[in-house]
């Protein structure tokens, strides 16, 4: 009997997630992927498990991904130091040279890990199709070199990947118009995608918890989060430091169409399954104010 009662657990589990797949069946769905959740090999495979299995229930996903600590490494490799202003790297031409090697080498590999699975990707930059757009960023007016914001996407090469049944892994890079190289934050890249593409979601794995109402506690994690609710937690701190540029991301990707916003901590195994197949998720879904709560604190 303990064997059937695991195997009814295990149908429970996908009946649960049938509402889902159904309302998602068909939808462009953002994923970032960076942090401590590219360093392990482990998590590495879960992740890109979770996206190819997201796609053959029928979504539409797009990765956005990083390799900051990566790029780092390579810089110290070659008798360089990694410099930071304000979190943001300073980016010098060498540094550059450095970055796109390096965000093309993990580019291709994540390609290798979906086809590995079945699953046919493509891997580009935003420098492929007139992609991503860029223009100088500048830190507090301090020009930090090769570093750009998104100006404009050209969503054009995405949607003909999409149409034909590939899985674009957008590493982020992009030119100004002047044909100059500028390395983007992947957050950044990633929110300019989702609004572009009409995104019905955009997920942020990220190496903590999602919003939390005590920052030092994760069972104070908030399930589901309105645009109102989080404006009034920035604005009395409870939002601050590190989380406060995502729930930003968040606030204007809303803003520009993305139905729900996901904030994961990459280092849970399946946690992007978890969160987008089950009633309350493990992270926070940042949603519009007239948006229909899926979980509510009293059930």
């Amino acid at each position: 009997m303990g064997n059937l009662e695991t195997y009814q657990e295990k149908a429970d589990v996908l009946i649960e997630a049938l509402p889902y797949i159904q309302r998602f069946n068909r939808k462009i769905i953002v994923v970032k992927y960076g942090g401590s959740a590219m360093e392990n090999p482990e998590l590495q495979k879960s992740v890109i498990e979770d996206v190819v299995l997201l796609k053959l229930v029928g979504f539409k996903p797009i990765i956005v991904h990083g390799g900051g600590k990566e790029i780092s490494r390579w810089i110290k490799k070659v008798g360089m130091q990694p410099e930071f202003v304000n979190g943001l790297r300073v980016t010098d031409e060498a540094t550059m040279e450095i970055a796109e090697m390096v965000l093309n080498k993990v580019n291709k590999n994540l390609v290798r890990m979906i086809e590995e699975l079945g699953v046919h990707a493509v891997g580009i930059s935003g420098k492929d199709g007139g992609l991503l757009k860029a223009k100088k960023k500048y830190s507090e007016g301090r020009d930090i070199g090769y570093v750009g914001d998104v100006e404009t996407v050209d969503t054009g090469i995405l949607q003909d990947l999409l149409d034909d049944d590939f899985l674009p892994v957008v590493c982020p890079v992009g030119m100004d118009e002047h044909y100059n190289t500028f390395n983007i934050n992947a957050d950044d890249a990633a929110c300019a995608i989702a609004k572009a593409i009409k995104a019905d979601k955009l997920v942020f794995l990220s190496d903590v918890w999602g919003v939390c109402r005590n920052p030092e506690d994760a069972h104070s994690l908030i399930s589901e989060l309105t645009i109102s609710e989080a404006k009034d937690m920035i604005a009395d701190g409870t939002i601050s430091g590190g989380m406060l540029p995502k729930i930003e991301s968040c606030i204007d990707a809303i803003d520009n169409g993305v139905n729900r916003v996901h904030i994961l901590n990459g280092k849970i195994p399946r946690c992007l399954l978890l969160e987008i197949f089950s009633n309350k998720g493990i992270g926070t879904a940042v949603m519009n104010d007239h948006e229909r709560r899926y979980y509510h604190e009293d059930q």
